[in-house]
């Protein structure tokens, strides 16, 4: 059995989960509403203030799904309460980020400014210059914004400039030694 998949996921006060026919789960909370579909394998029961997950017979797909459904359910119900936020850093000279109302504006040594905009429930912070905080209730969406932020410019080797997630270890090269 599944460790992962046979804990339940407690409910907290203020958060409603609503099961639809076909595992179609609806999670509403104080920060917003989430909703995905699930496998229709998998059983998914609201008992109380908990949420299980229970899988008909040890299959390997079954096995697969039943860890990966009940994390993505515990993602769901942590986001619509407390939500999610990546850190990036900007390291480099004349390398910044401003925000400019809904539109995150990066000045990455490039000809052009790069320009993100907020959509789908993912909004910017910048504390200074060189941070931008990638906030949501959507866990995928807040990662995967921060992954095509980091994108437009990734860490280099040599001296390490460029986007890099917070508490992210840039393996260093060294240069070429002169004679």
């Amino acid at each position: 059995m599944s460790r992962i998949g046979r804990a339940p996921i407690a409910v907290p006060a203020g958060v409603t989960v609503t099961i639809a026919d076909g595992n179609l789960v609806t999670v509403k909370g104080p920060m917003g509403e989430l909703t995905q579909s699930f496998n229709a394998a998998l059983t998914i029961a609201l008992e109380g203030a908990n949420l299980t997950v229970t899988r008909p017979n040890d299959e390997k797909e079954n096995r697969a799904l039943h860890g990966l459904t009940r994390t993505l359910l515990a993602n769901m119900v942590e986001g619509v309460t407390k939500g999610f936020s990546k850190k990036l850093e900007i390291v480099g000279v004349g390398y910044r980020v401003e925000k400019q109302g809904a539109k995150l504006v990066l000045g990455l040594g490039y000809s052009h400014p790069v320009v993100f905009e907020e959509a789908n429930g993912i909004k910017f912070e910048t504390p200074d210059s060189t941070t931008i905080i990638v906030k949501g209730i959507d866990k995928q969406a807040v990662g995967q914004m921060a992954a095509v932020i980091r994108a437009k410019r990734p860490p280099e080797p040599y001296l390490g400039k460029g986007i890099k997630y917070s508490g992210e270890h840039i393996r260093r090269k060294a240069g070429k030694t002169g004679k």
